[in-house]
């Protein structure tokens, strides 16, 4: 399943040592001035998760694959970029192609690390980026209206739908606010939103990019508080990290990360954090199968009934799926075994019907 979530922000907010960090590599090249990136950096990550972590200690299989995410690094925007300023035009094309929207936030002051508008103001920055995502998609709205206004004339039922949805959506951003704010139960109206594929739309949350001395007392710093205020308007979650802190952690020796992040005060790197929010923001969710041979982590999209959930294994299981056969998470961690989950009575068979759950650990039976 080929998600992708995408790094966004002003340029130097430390988006590509976000991303550096996040591949445990210097993929991005990162450095000190505007437009440092300009063709996305693309690259898969593995998701953190302790019971896949867990699962493998139990069954000691010859082969593990955890599930993985993919993240792009997109590169700074500017104000203008609506209207193609630095390189606007194809960074939007960029972040129209991505699932969900990691905003990458500059919440720290150094004067050696330039800021496009010479101050550090999250609000501001993040007020900029939004602008221009609602910018583009006013002019999306409006072409597309247009059109629809010409067809509904000639007693277009969908079309007339069409102008409804539109004209709400054209108010919306025409008062500054996103696409995301607009919402309707009209299947039809829903068809012509996401036929537009507008940038305001996506799924976003916010990185707060804070220095080593910011990370112990975040919840009271004002820089990341005024991020916070913006997030919650928005329903969105934030991540409070230090990306230069974590691409550090990332080129320790993994022996060696425990201990450092212990001297930081932290329990796990922020990273991790970012990853899950990151499968979160995208609703997704993993069931396992379990094994001598393979422990696998498999990323299907919440609600998945359990013939689409093996068919993201193979077609075939899909085809020919007579029925599941599933232990709860807990139960397997608790007993130990598949066989002691069947000795108990913690194996359930599951029909068609079924929706898989997050931490299933499924075994299916089919037929082609």
């Amino acid at each position: 399943m080929s998600l992708k979530v995408g790094i966004v922000g002003l340029p130097n907010v430390g988006k590509s040592t976000l991303f550096n960090a996040l591949l445990a590599k210097q993929q991005a090249e990162a450095a000190n001035y505007a437009f440092c990136t300009i063709d996305p950096n693309v690259g898969v990550v593995e998701v953190p998760d302790p019971r896949f972590d867990k699962l493998t200690k139990l069954h000691t299989p010859l082969k593990q694959v955890p599930a993985t995410v993919e993240f792009v690094d997109i590169a700074g925007l500017v104000r203008g970029a609506s209207k193609g300023e630095g390189r606007g035009n194809a960074f939007l094309s960029n972040i129209r192609e991505a699932d969900a929207i990691a905003h990458v936030v500059r919440c720290f002051e150094d004067d050696n690390i330039l800021h496009v508008d010479n101050r550090v103001d999250p609000a501001a920055d993040i007020a900029t980026i939004e602008t221009e995502l609602i910018l583009k998609d006013l002019e999306t709205v409006q072409k597309r209206l247009e059109r629809a206004r010409k067809a509904a004339r000639g007693n277009d039922a969908f079309e007339k739908k069409a102008v409804q949805i539109l004209e709400r959506l054209e108010a919306a951003l025409d008062a500054g606010e996103p696409a995301s704010t607009v919402t309707t139960d009209d299947e039809d109206e829903a068809k012509v939103m996401r036929d537009l594929f507008l940038l305001s739309a996506k799924k976003v949350f916010y990185v707060a990019n804070v220095s080593e001395e910011q990370l112990a007392d975040h919840e009271n710093d004002p820089l990341v508080n005024a991020v916070r205020e913006i997030a919650d308007r928005r329903g969105a979650p934030v991540v409070v990290i230090s990306a230069a802190i974590e691409s550090e952690i990332m080129q320790l020796p993994p022996e060696e990360r425990a201990d450092f992040l212990e001297s930081l005060g932290l329990e796990e790197p922020g990273l991790h954090k970012v990853i899950r929010t990151g499968y979160e923001m995208l609703d997704l969710i993993t069931y396992f199968t379990c094994g001598k041979q393979e422990v696998r982590a498999w990323t299907i999209r919440r609600d998945t009934r359990a013939p689409q959930a093996a068919g993201v294994i193979h077609s075939d299981f899909e085809r020919g799926f007579i029925r599941a056969e599933v232990i709860k998470y807990d139960d397997m961690v608790a007993l130990g075994s598949e066989q002691a989950c069947k000795a108990a009575g913690k194996m359930s068979v599951e029909g068609k019907d079924y929706v898989v759950q997050d931490g299933d650990i499924m075994h299916f039976r089919f037929n082609v």
